[in-house]
């Protein structure tokens, strides 16, 4: 027994620690004073309590079916971590807000509302030594965050994971999450100076939580465990990827064990009977027993005791549900069969049933714990995935306003490559309209206040100008890292304080399309094309409240108008020489072919005059270096092809052939004819998309490998077209009227099976053209034969289009061509012509989007058809084609100013990158990581942002 002893220096420090208190104790006992302060300090208590007492009666308990937005204001990119003011929550709405937009409704609410604060901050973790060494401990509330396990430094890795022992170092082994919450009631500040003020605010604690009223407590209590907003929706974007969870087999039929287990209602006696963990808890259905979950393969995870227990009872027993997450929705609660045939999460119908016999109401339960779905989310939004490369450390890393990182999301590349380019500082008027000078308010925009908190996540001209000031501000960008890598969890980068995810402006924009809502990667210019319609239309319906013209003006442009061009088609008839000439309607990207042909011609003619010239340069005949053996010949390496921007620029513009036209004043006779394509106007801001992807011949779509040479300035005054010149006999324009339609019409489902196999949209209605409209096979093979053709993917001549010319002759109902109507009623199967009728008028006639609208509406289509209905006598519906927006124009000549690039095999995987210009010099945006520009890929980028030249410096005042 004596060898156990501590030593005298141990005893003397445990002997003076109750001494020293004991005589504060004593001190404070006949301190009068002390006495005084401390009465007073509860009567203030008291004072306070009474005034949220009152409101207690407003607080909701939130459900799993609960929007709770608890980790991210609403208006702006403040979060727990982002001050010492952290968020507050509404516990009637569940709203998360920065104080000072917390009451700001525009149709008024109540004056004053309870809400809890949750902040929070990363602090690092203490080693053993510390915290033996460390005294009294903080009183806050310190919670880590996580289920995590040992970590080690990224130097003595010896085996291939993260947070693991031997493994990469995870974030959570680094540090911890300090977390502070107080119920705090707000009052709206008089005067219509808006903003909120502070009536009265208490801490709550597990030691205070009992003094406050039962439903204001069960309030709290419910957003603090609430999964969010945030993880609801990534959720729901996984899920849209994956198979739904089966019902187990198991379920109706399980065995029962009457042995008298009943399960405690209070969450602290539940504890593994194998182990005695108290986190990652399951719960057999049938017996009752309690078990960790399953122990990975390296040793981490759980204490594998609910498995287990599941072997050494013969496998009888299979259906499991973890503790902590039961809840009224039972189809949020986590099940797991252990059964060989099933293994894997399950839903369990008669789930209530089985707990009720374990003495579980699950009406009185909530959710205390991380689902596994949750948590596997968490994982791949947190993991950095370049934590064990080092491309790009030799980069200098920079921060600041017009240079924040954004986080992705999960495959949300293609979005952060875009708004980068759009919201980033790149387009002044965008920047206007949407962002904050410098170091500006990013509370205080006026596009923020024409929403209530409520309705702030779905409305898209606030979350447009909440990722503009954050682009625009500075006000979230981090210290400057030591290096444009992540290469552990100290960087800043990882810092939740300094971190933007754009969730809320993702989820706002795509959640009506079937593509976009997903987390699949998808193609960045057709985002673009998509996010231009859709802000389009909210600027048209904002009213002049949330964006007053400017001077005189009727109405605000819309942002696409500043991108929008029109083509001049002059298209020559071979029978009489007669010309007509033919406007575009307004387009937003120039979407250039790579002509292959001509790479082949030079190639070839290089390789003869190579052949010619034995002192031709070595770098033409470059070399693997080396072989699979010493002795065996060294293949050749395949040599890239380069080709220019003014290559593809000629070939778009390049006289074309057009075969089997008809010409209504010609007896609508059908003769060849030839066309040439010139610039209506020339946009303040041109994008130009390479279309460096092919169909290959296993129809999948391939890469084409070939670099583009891109100037920084370009001039395009000789692509401008002039309109009829003096001499040409033109086609006279009342021949054009009642003419029938030319061609035949094109069966939708037909054009939506070859655009899925890759091919442009223009070229697929070319191709059923030519084949009677209908069959897919002959398409295909008229692909085949002609995809190389120079006007391949031209949009067609209007003669030539289906269904316009019936609509000229009066075929159209409400501006609906009634052909594509009944063309995609029969097509699609599904859908009545009254609502393809109400898809295609909200679409702008276009079938293929309208097919998107009625499918991602399914689960509403009537309650969105009504909302349709009810919107088209006002502005908000009124469609950006309708409204007369005015077309810029100017001088030629244009100057890069930004690129964004695909890495990967397709556009429906790898990644996309941005690379913008900022004072001059080329900065990379990689997501999270922004960095000098060493190289900028200017020969493989997939979109190219111009700006005119006659534009930089004077931003139209209009936006």
């Amino acid at each position: 027994r004596l060898s156990t002893l501590p030593s005298s220096q141990t005893i003397g420090a445990t002997l003076a620690l109750p001494a020293a208190r004991i005589h504060t104790q004593t001190r404070q006992l006949h301190n009068p004073t002390f006495e005084i302060e401390t009465e007073l300090a509860q009567t203030r208590r008291d004072a306070t309590m009474d005034k949220i007492v009152p409101l207690a009666s407003t607080c909701r308990v939130a459900t799993p079916h609960d929007a709770v937005n608890n980790s991210e204001c609403a208006f702006t990119f403040h979060t727990p971590y982002t001050t010492d003011d952290g968020i507050v929550v509404n516990l009637s709405t569940f709203v998360g807000t920065v104080e000072n937009l917390a009451l700001s409704d525009p149709e008024g609410g109540p004056d004053e509302a309870l809400f809890v604060r949750i902040v929070k901050r990363r602090v690092e973790k203490m080693s053993t030594d510390e915290e033996e060494g460390s005294g009294e401990k903080n009183n806050e509330e310190k919670t880590n965050e996580s289920e995590s396990s040992s970590a080690v430094d990224g130097a003595g890795v010896t085996k291939l994971g993260v947070g693991v022992e031997g493994g990469f170092a995870a974030e959570d082994d680094k540090f911890e999450t300090s977390s502070t919450h107080s119920v705090v009631l707000l009052r709206r500040k008089t005067g219509g100076s808006g903003g909120c003020e502070r009536v009265a605010e208490l801490p709550y604690t597990d030691e205070t939580k009992s003094g406050f009223p039962t439903q204001v407590a069960l309030g709290v209590d419910s957003v603090l465990n609430h999964a969010g907003t945030a993880v609801q929706q990534d959720l729901k974007a996984w899920e849209l990827d994956d198979e739904p969870k089966p019902v187990s087999k198991y379920a109706e039929g399980l065995p029962f064990v009457d042995n008298g287990v009943k399960i405690s209602p209070d969450p602290s006696q539940w504890k593994c009977q194998t182990s005695g963990d108290t986190e990652n808890l399951w719960l057999n259905l049938s017996d009752g027993y309690i078990g960790g979950g399953r122990k990975n393969w390296d040793g981490s995870g759980g204490s594998n005791g609910a498995l287990d227990h599941f072997m050494e009872t013969g496998k009888k027993y299979p259906l499991v549900v973890k503790l902590g997450t039961i809840t009224e929705d039972i189809d949020s609660v986590d099940c797991y069969s252990y059964a060989p045939d099933e293994d894997g999460p399950v839903k369990i119908p008669n789930l209530a049933e089985m707990l009720e016999k374990r003495g579980i109401k699950i009406a009185a339960l909530q959710k205390t714990v991380k689902t596994t779905a949750e948590l596997e989310v968490e994982l791949n939004a947190t993991y950095a995935f370049d934590a064990i490369t080092e491309n790009g450390a030799h980069l200098v890393p920079v921060s600041g306003p017009g240079l924040q990182g954004l986080q992705n999301l999960g495959n949300s590349c293609y979005v952060n490559s875009v708004v980068q380019m759009l919201l980033g500082g790149n387009v002044p008027e965008l920047s206007s309209r949407y962002g904050v000078a410098a170091g500006g308010d990013v509370t205080s925009h006026p596009l923020l206040r024409g929403v209530s908190p409520k309705g702030a996540s779905l409305d898209l001209l606030c979350q447009t100008a909440k990722l503009g000031c954050a682009l625009t501000s500075g006000t979230f960008a981090g210290p400057v890292p030591d290096s444009a890598v992540v290469t552990d969890a100290t960087s800043t980068s990882t810092d939740p304080k300094y971190r933007l995810a754009p969730r809320m402006f993702k989820h706002c924009i795509g959640r009506d399309h079937a593509d976009f809502r997903t987390n699949q990667q998808q193609d960045a210019p057709q985002f673009l094309q998509y996010l231009f319609e859709k802000l389009d239309r909210a600027e048209l319906g904002a009213g002049a409240a949330r964006l007053p013209p400017e001077g005189d003006a009727s109405s605000v442009p819309v942002s696409s108008g500043l991108f929008s061009f029109k083509t001049s088609a002059r298209i020559l008839c071979g029978a009489d020489g007669k010309v007509k000439y033919k406007e575009s309607a307004p387009e937003t990207v120039l979407s250039l072919r790579i002509p292959m042909e001509k790479a082949k011609k030079d190639e070839g003619a290089a390789k003869m005059d190579e052949d010619d010239d034995d002192s031709a340069p070595e770098q033409k005949r470059q070399k693997s270096e080396e072989g699979d053996d010493g002795g065996e010949e060294k293949e050749e390496e395949k040599e890239v092809p380069t080709l220019s921007l003014l290559d593809c620029l000629d070939s778009w513009s390049a006289t074309h052939s057009l075969d089997d036209l008809r010409w209504p004043h010609l007896g609508n006779a059908v003769h060849p004819a030839t066309q040439e394509t010139r610039f209506g106007n020339f946009p303040r801001y041109l994008i130009v998309q390479i279309q460096r992807y092919e169909l290959g011949p296993d129809w999948t779509p391939r890469k084409l490998e070939v670099n583009i040479d891109v100037p920084a300035e370009i001039d395009l005054n000789d692509l401008k077209s002039s309109g009829p010149k003096d001499g040409e006999d033109l086609v006279p324009e009342e021949s054009e009227g009642g003419a029938a339609p030319s061609g035949p019409s094109i069966d939708e489902g037909a054009l939506g099976q070859l655009m899925d196999m890759g091919f442009g949209m223009n070229g697929c209605k070319r191709a059923l053209t030519k084949v009677g409209g209908s069959d897919v096979e002959a398409a295909m093979n008229w692909i085949f034969e002609h995809n190389a053709d120079p006007d391949f993917n031209d949009p067609l001549p209007e003669d030539d289009a289906p269904g316009v010319a019936a609509a000229e002759a009066g075929g159209a109902e409400g501006g609906v061509d009634e052909g594509v109507v009944m063309s995609l009623v029969e097509s699609l199967g599904c859908f009545t012509s009254d609502q393809v009728r109400a898809a295609l008028k909200t679409t702008d006639g276009a079938a293929d989007r309208a097919a998107d609208w009625l499918f991602s509406h399914m689960d509403d289509l009537d309650g969105a058809i009504a909302a349709l209905e009810s919107k088209s006598s006002g502005a908000e519906g009124q469609s950006p084609s309708s409204a007369v927006a005015p077309i810029e124009d100017g001088n030629g000549k244009y100057s890069l100013v930004g690129l964004v690039s695909h890495i990967g095999k397709n556009t429906g995987s790898g990644h996309y990158v941005a690379h913008l210009k900022k004072d001059g010099k080329w900065v990379i945006f990689n997501d999270e990581k922004v960095a000098l520009s060493e190289t900028p890929p200017l020969q493989h980028a997939y979109m190219y942002l111009f700006q005119r030249t006659d534009s930089v410096g004077a931003p139209n005042g209009s936006y």
